[in-house]
């Protein structure tokens, strides 16, 4: 789970650690959908073994949409509450 950056929120399976000396160790995760990306080590907390978190996980399982994805699912939840008024 990332706890920092902008990919704060986001859950995905550690890939690999970079190590560069004198400089920031990158983490490479990649999340449910199979996007990979890379952040700083000191963003990522270990919060299960494998696939199975230790944790519940919110709504949306810390996948990222992207704008276009988010809007649509907006406008569908919207939809959906227009129609049982």
């Amino acid at each position: 789970m990332m706890i920092g950056g902008n990919n704060i929120g986001r859950i995905g399976i550690l890939q690999s650690v970079e190590h560069h000396p004198g400089s920031y160790e990158i983490a490479r995760v990649k999340d449910a959908k199979g996007h990979t990306f890379a952040t700083r080590l000191e963003n990522v907390i270990t919060i299960g073994d494998g696939k199975t978190p230790a944790i519940s996980l919110p709504k949306g399982e810390g996948i990222k949409l992207s704008l276009v994805e988010e809007r649509d699912a907006r406008l569908g939840e919207e939809e959906e509450a227009e129609e049982d008024d």
